[in-house]
């Protein structure tokens, strides 16, 4: 990047920071993981702005980036997650970003491809098209993705309701 850029870019990350690590949160439900995955992505946002900065939706590029570096995470072999026979005592989790119904909880149910859609496509507010160009997918499974997740969503809020956890 260039010195007379730096500024401007700067100014982005500054404006945005806070709606990137939501959008982090609600992919990877883990808020150290988010900061992880916000800083890599800025950090390839700085090298590559002078061309970024040029797009037509800086935003949606800049999400897109975000989408594909969790999806690009989620496939290393060192970060699946491993069932444990017994499971340790937690802690309750902080707040997730505008969960007052527990739909943070119900997400994680999704698997990543489906949640990126329906994140990208709910929370983040893209188009059918946007969505499958960010995620290099056709419109065809961005509309089954986002039907098969909110069919499943609505399973598990109906679900959690009547037990009492929603």
């Amino acid at each position: 990047m260039n010195r007379e850029d730096e500024p401007e870019y700067r100014e982005y990350v500054a404006a945005r920071l806070e709606s990137l690590r939501r959008i982090a949160f609600l992919l990877c439900h883990d808020w150290h993981a988010a900061d992880d995955l916000v800083s890599t992505v800025l950090l390839k946002l700085y090298r590559s702005w002078s061309r970024v900065r040029r797009a037509d939706n800086v935003d949606a590029y800049v999400r897109g980036m975000l989408t594909n570096a969790w999806l690009d995470e989620r496939r290393r072999p060192w970060r699946r997650e491993r069932p444990e026979a017994l499971l340790p005592e937690v802690a309750a989790a902080p707040d997730e970003p505008g969960d007052r119904s527990g739909i943070g909880r119900l997400l994680r149910s999704l698997g990543p491809r489906q949640r990126a859609v329906v994140v990208l496509r709910f929370y983040c507010d893209l188009s059918v098209e946007q969505t499958a160009s960010l995620l290099g997918i056709s419109e065809g499974t961005v509309k089954s993705q986002s039907a098969r997740g909110l069919e499943t969503l609505r399973g598990l809020a109906i679900e959690a309701n009547a037990e009492g956890r929603l």
